[in-house]
């Protein structure tokens, strides 16, 4: 969001002029990861960097907003903390006012760690009642395509792929003559067709997935999937853990039921 890229550069801009402003530090860089969740560290480059720049010792305090930006698991934190302290390297957290290198035990920053987890959490199960509310009036929730319709990311509307189509229904149509998906898969290959992406290898897990794809009659079925972990982001196959939303003619069908 436009507020959210400001709040970034603002961030940016104090913490620069921050380091500059005290005559007593010599300021070295700023490591910023912009939009991204502070629950998955290693998607983090920004972050990850400053870690093994403070462990070869090329700073020796870290400056960060909040536990919460630094990091959201309590583990991650105290680990972290743990591996800069034996470098002797500080984090000042500013909004806890906590210089760890100061702290005579770590049971301040475990309470206050767990709270920038919960926190975490709460936000996770608001985006989830919210993102169920979607399934339940039919709106598309984390399509990203498929084979046979095109998407499009304004409307969140998919329509029908002309080319596409046809072999969709070369698929279903050898199916219902006998054929498995091993011998579907080969005549793919053997014809060169591109898949979605432009390759012109097709493997047999695809074909079955097609065939199993409630798209192709115009039902949508969503939350095939689930977040089992809101902390790692962890998703797995919904076997009935959680609530299903089928919208029967939700759009244009390739094949007919």
């Amino acid at each position: 969001m436009e507020d959210q890229r400001n709040s970034y550069q603002s961030q940016l801009q104090y913490y620069t002029e921050k380091m500059k402003s005290n005559p007593k530090w010599i300021p070295t860089k700023v490591y910023a990861d912009e939009g991204i969740s502070g629950t998955q560290d290693y998607k983090r480059n920004d972050f990850m960097q400053m870690i093994e720049d403070a462990l070869k010792g090329k700073f020796d305090l870290l400056l960060t907003k909040s536990i919460s930006r630094f990091a959201r698991k309590t583990v991650d934190t105290l680990n972290y903390v743990r591996k800069l302290k034996e470098k002797n390297v500080a984090v000042y957290f500013e909004e806890e006012n906590i210089n760890t290198l100061d702290m005579q035990g770590e049971l301040l920053l475990t309470i206050l760690s767990s709270v920038a987890q919960q926190e975490s959490e709460t936000i996770s199960s608001h985006v989830k009642l919210g993102l169920e509310m979607k399934m339940k009036r039919g709106e598309l929730v984390g399509f990203h395509g498929c084979y046979g319709y095109n998407y499009d990311k304004l409307t969140k509307t998919i329509t029908v792929n002309d080319e596409e189509k046809r072999v969709i229904q070369f698929i279903f149509e050898k199916f219902i003559q006998g054929y498995g998906t091993l011998m579907i898969t080969r005549e793919l290959n053997e014809m060169g067709i591109p898949t979605k992406i432009g390759n012109t290898i097709w493997y047999e897990n695809t074909v079955r997935k097609i065939l199993k794809n409630e798209k192709y009659k115009g039902d949508l079925l969503q939350g095939k999937t689930y977040t089992a972990d809101p902390v790692t982001h962890r998703r797995l196959e919904n076997m009935g853990e959680e609530q299903k939303y089928l919208v029967k003619n939700n759009h244009e069908a390739i094949i007919d039921e």
